[in-house]
């Protein structure tokens, strides 16, 4: 057999991602800080209504989705791009602003795809850690690596998977360091921080925020996400997006699903109930963790981490090790408090 064809520099250098996500289905999924209980039953139904035989052979419009996200989020309709989740979103930044050998510049440990599509851009990554003991954003560390050779900083707000956050004064300084830079502030458990930059897009030109409705909103499988900036800004993403990338499914689950703002605050306040238990639960049983302003907590397993990790997956629980770039750490989604007693159950059984 002949020999495959040979990809580019940027392509060879890179390795691969491949998150676990098989054998997930009647676990307890406390791995990828997803909605543990679902999405709004008004989403269902209002698919039940809205879709047809018809409906699903044409081609996806977005005029009435768009127009009714942007007035939620409280931002002009030719301020908002549908993205196929964020992950489109950090896609499309990088491909408009960043050359093969242009300078970006990323926070570590951080979301995985902020490096991924920065490698395949064949861009130069320039990663500041969180700071070690607290994992607190490392604010003057990022300020002091900022140049005119920066062409896009990438954070996410509140972290994952550190759960830690930067206020908005932060974000106004990086903002203020990198005029010639596309900043991009990932809101994807803004949710539960209550944090969000959004009302500064009038005053920053470089600034873009992304939102997503895989977690608080229950609808991963569906991947939609939205890119905010200025309206020349979104224009010339777009340039860059293909046409039809987000599906009318999603499109139309989205706007049921902010019509429900009952629903998610129940959620909300059942999440942030259930973080401060297993935060109690882990101090009872001498487990250490960081602080999070999440819907997820990272404790300190030690060098039993991935073992612990397959024991809780052995009793039906599925958490996250994420020792491979924070030795001996486990991420714990936080979804109800009946599920935090269940892993705590099962914790005290091998801790």
């Amino acid at each position: 057999m002949a020999e495959p064809l040979r990809p580019r520099p940027a392509i060879l250098r890179m390795a691969p991602y491949s998150p676990p996500t098989a054998g997930r289905q009647g676990k307890l999924r406390l791995d990828f800080n997803e909605n543990t209980v679902g999405c709004s039953p008004r989403v269902v139904e209002f698919l039940r209504q809205r879709l047809t035989e018809d409906a699903l052979a044409v081609y996806p419009e977005y005029g009435e989705a768009r127009a009714e996200l942007a007035a939620f989020f409280g931002v002009a309709p030719d301020q908002l791009l549908l993205t196929n989740g964020t992950d489109e979103a950090i896609q499309l930044l990088v491909n408009t602003y960043v050359d093969a050998g242009e300078e970006v510049c990323l926070l570590k440990p951080s979301y995985a795809m902020y490096r991924f599509y920065a490698e395949v851009a064949g861009a130069e990554i320039r990663e500041i850690p969180y700071r070690a003991d607290t994992l607190a954003f490392p604010l003057e560390e990022l300020l002091g690596a900022l140049s005119d050779r920066t062409r896009a900083v990438l954070i996410a707000n509140p972290n994952n998977p550190t759960g830690t956050a930067i206020g908005l004064e932060g974000i106004e300084r990086v903002l203020d360091a990198a005029p010639q830079a596309a900043v991009l502030v990932d809101e994807a458990y803004y949710e539960f921080s209550g944090i969000t930059a959004l009302p500064l897009l009038a005053r920053y030109p470089n600034l873009f925020v992304s939102r997503t409705f895989s977690k608080v909103y229950g609808l991963a499988a569906l991947r939609l996400g939205c890119l905010f900036s200025q309206a020349g800004n979104i224009a010339w993403v777009q340039k860059g997006q293909s046409p039809y990338s987000v599906n009318a499914v999603a499109a139309l689950a989205a706007r049921a699903a902010i019509r429900d703002q009952d629903y998610i605050r129940q959620y909300v306040n059942e999440a942030l109930a259930a973080r401060e238990l297993l935060c109690r639960e882990l101090d009872r049983l001498g487990v250490p963790y960081y602080p999070s302003q999440a819907n997820f907590v990272l404790m300190r397993a030690g060098d039993r981490a991935l073992w612990i990790r397959d024991r809780l997956r052995e009793a039906g629980v599925l958490v996250r090790d994420r020792s491979y770039e924070l030795p001996g750490c486990v991420r714990v989604t936080v979804g109800t408090r009946e599920q935090v007693r269940r892993l705590i159950a099962e914790l005290e059984k091998i801790w």
